[in-house]
């Protein structure tokens, strides 16, 4: 069990607090200010080892390096870009990291509507209205996303998206064939040293698993999942199982997916969403009965394939107050845990032939 951190300065949640989490060892971690494309410092990858060991977590897992757009377009600059992400996968094996999540998704990581929808018991989580989204100017959406400065959202970096516009009519005649073309190159030159390394890549499916602003997307499903495994095929070449993304489209089957990728899936994200008819979705607590995600059939199934990957709670609600970024405070996000831990715990123990309690 890991916990993603935002690092010292950067984050409400404090090693400390993520130390008395039962069962976390370790912080899902990244160089956030960083910007895509640049290679990592080793000082500052030391300086976030030790602060981690500090408290007696590992960093084995990171959460992003983040692709530059040029890679995704396929344009020649890409290759100075790949070179600058072969050094940092270096740097990164010098200090133990067993583990890159990453996402290919062109412009944006991540798409919502609103970061603070009130559920019903008084809480408040990220929600995506599809409507408002297929109307809604993108740079609309940047504004909404960037309201408080005080949490640079991952992925909605104000830098990365200065020029969005241009990027944007880059991707004008760029199609999913093209994109599946990028990465297939991307992944030719990279898992070859992620190898070397020890370090396994993990793709984040794309999120929400469907088109946005009509860009194109091309994680989104279990038969993208194959071709994506099939385009190098490698145990380092590997899915970042997210049952919060995938689940937004209900024709995903979550559980089915990790019974059949379960040897290449390094990394998993567990989260649960609650989809409406129209298309609309909302994050919810972990609870599967609070939303439309079966996590005791996705959590049983990683049991049964015998996973000894990294797993984390995702995107939490904002509870009694707390002022954190976005999806990223400490309760819900523990409660979480306590959640995946009791289904594991109960798991292991019908799995000796004890009674559950």
């Amino acid at each position: 069990m890991v916990f993603r951190w935002y690092g010292e300065g950067n984050d409400t949640v404090t090693l400390s607090q993520i130390r008395q989490i039962p069962g976390v060892e370790g912080i899902v971690w990244a160089l956030h200010d960083i910007p895509a494309g640049e290679e990592w410092p080793l000082d500052r990858i030391i300086e976030v080892k030790r602060q981690a060991e500090r408290y007696g977590f590992h960093i084995e897992v990171v959460e992003s390096v983040n692709i530059h757009e040029d890679i995704k377009l396929g344009l020649p600059s890409r290759d100075r870009y790949i070179d600058n992400y072969k050094r940092t996968i270096r740097k990164l094996g010098q200090v133990g990291v067993k583990t890159i999540c990453y996402n290919f998704m062109p412009v944006f990581d991540w798409v919502r509507t609103d970061l603070h929808k009130e559920l019903e018991d008084g809480s408040t989580a990220m929600f995506y209205e599809k409507t408002l989204v297929d109307a809604m100017d993108p740079a609309e959406l940047v504004r909404k996303i960037n309201e408080n400065p005080d949490f640079t959202m991952p992925g909605w970096e104000p830098e990365r998206l200065r020029h969005m516009s241009r990027v944007f009519e880059a991707y004008k005649n760029v199609t999913e064939e093209d994109l599946w073309n990028h990465l297939a190159y991307f992944l030719e030159h990279i898992i070859p040293v992620a190898e070397e390394n020890d370090i396994r890549m993990a793709i984040h499916p794309d999120d929400p698993p469907w088109p946005v602003f009509g860009l194109p997307r091309i994680m989104t499903n279990r038969d993208n999942i194959r071709r994506l495994l099939r385009l190098v095929d490698s145990p380092y070449n590997g899915v970042t199982l997210c049952s919060g993304s995938l689940s937004a489209n209900p024709n995903n089957d979550v559980a089915a997916m990790v019974r059949e990728f379960a040897d290449r899936i390094p990394f998993a994200h567990i989260r649960n969403i609650r989809v409406y008819d129209n298309g609309d979705f909302i994050e919810t607590s972990h609870r599967a009965q609070d939303g439309s995600v079966d996590i005791c059939d996705i959590v049983k199934a990683y049991h049964e394939s015998g996973f000894t990957g990294y797993a984390r709670p995702d995107h939490g609600r904002h509870l009694w107050n707390e002022q954190c970024r976005p999806g990223y405070g400490l309760y819900d996000r523990a409660l979480g845990i306590m959640y995946l831990w009791g289904i594991w715990d109960s798991l292991e123990r019908t799995k000796r032939g004890k009674a559950l309690c």
